[in-house]
């Protein structure tokens, strides 16, 4: 029980942290159209995608099993 708590505040982190990183990428994109840089050319607005991208992975890979061990509870 504890640890599905635990698994659920991390999905829950990766999830808004993902959103922010997507965020950032799109304002680190607008913001190259004019020439300039908020981050400082240490990650491209690229990279910030990719890392929304992975952590949303990871945020759905965590429902499907909790979708799954829902799905084999209710199993007589």
């Amino acid at each position: 029980m504890r640890l599905e708590k635990v698994t659920s505040m991390i999905s829950r982190a990766f999830f808004v942290l993902a959103f922010a990183l997507l965020g950032l990428a799109v304002i680190e994109r607008v913001v190259n159209v004019f020439e300039y840089t908020v981050l400082g050319r240490v990650y491209t607005a690229g990279r910030l995608l990719e890392l929304s991208v992975v952590l949303l992975l990871f945020v759905l890979a965590v429902q499907l099993r909790e979708v799954r061990e829902a799905v084999r509870s209710r199993r007589p």
